[in-house]
């Protein structure tokens, strides 16, 4: 309680009373705030039994860290035949690229010696039977039946040949391009299944501690549900509210400092405003109820004293230029 003096006037009593309540001016009322962590939630694609869990809950990992297993037996085993399947592929591919065995060649080249010597026959006994001819011992029309047998067989041997060649040749350029892109359509297939049984062991991203683990092994988990929740090393931020005769001079990038209890005081700097104005209590807007109108702001820490901050931990933020 301030107590003027009588030989004190009344104006510089008064003016004395304006100053210090002047004083309290430089406190602005601090904004209302919580702390918040952007929150990494681990999930398979696929559904199954968890069969492995090598963390709990407050347990500090490593970037790349074994977490939990989702049983894979349906992966594996898919897997196993995309790899046969590949095989076989391959296999059909390298056989494509080579000729007949070494057995289907020298059985066909014993057809073809037989096609030849059939021929030479037929060839002797055609130019025998035209001397005979000339002799007048065999009638002409006999000659029709041995230049038909000297065809026979010269056709045969043309064949033979041309199976012989064909032999020794790979496949056609199409049937070998069609091979190639199954044995393609098959390390795709074995790729996909190897994926799919990865996606069942799941790792760390990022140097972490566990937030929280929402299964038990032997439960089943469905395909895109979180098992283990990580709270990576500073990712927790300050989201606090300013009315909205604030907003103009809450930039981004600007200074603001955040205090809690029992805790140590530290800086941030903003990185978002919200566009959108929400309500303190519900309320119906009204020019007389635009006072109750606030906007969410977050702000990244800036020193390690953000370590010691729990996400929904209650903030009171200021605007770092009024700490003074």
């Amino acid at each position: 309680m301030i107590r003027c003096s009588r030989s004190v006037t009344v104006l510089v009593c008064l003016a004395w009373l304006g100053a210090l309540s002047g004083c309290g001016q430089d406190h602005p009322v601090p904004w209302s705030g919580y702390a918040e962590a952007d929150l990494v939630y681990l999930a398979s694609s696929g559904a199954g039994v968890l069969s492995t869990l090598q963390v709990q809950r407050g347990d500090a990992v490593a970037s790349g860290a074994d977490l939990f297993q989702i049983d894979a037996a349906a992966e594996l085993y898919g897997k196993q035949a995309a790899q046969a399947q590949q095989s076989k592929a391959a296999a059909q591919l390298a056989d494509l690229g080579k000729g007949r065995r070494q057995n289907e060649l020298k059985a066909i080249k014993a057809q073809l010696d037989q096609a030849k010597a059939a021929l030479t026959i037929s060839s002797t006994q055609l130019k025998r039977n035209k001397d005979l001819v000339r002799q007048g011992f065999i009638a002409p029309s006999q000659m029709d039946e041995l230049e038909a047998a000297k065809a026979r067989d010269t056709a045969r041997v043309h064949e033979l040949q041309a199976q012989l060649a064909a032999a020794k040749d790979s496949a056609r350029p199409d049937t070998v391009a069609a091979a190639k892109a199954e044995l393609q359509a098959a390390k795709a297939q074995v790729s996909q299944q190897r994926w799919a049984e990865d996606q069942k062991v799941r790792r760390a991203p990022v140097a972490s501690k566990v937030f929280d683990v929402l299964y038990r092994l032997g439960e089943w988990v469905p395909a895109g549900s979180p098992v283990v929740v990580l709270l990576p090393e500073h990712a927790v931020k300050v989201r606090f509210f300013v009315p909205q005769e604030a907003l103009a001079q809450t930039k981004v990038g600007q200074a603001v400092q955040y205090n809690c209890d029992g805790c140590k005081a530290g800086t941030a700097t903003i990185r978002y405003v919200s566009p959108q104005a929400e309500f303190t209590p519900p309320v119906i807007y009204s020019n007389e109820s635009k006072g109750k109108l606030v906007y969410m702001v977050e702000a990244t820490p800036d020193d390690q004293a953000s370590e010691a901050l729990k996400p929904g931990q209650p903030l009171s933020v200021t605007p770092a230029a009024a700490r003074s």
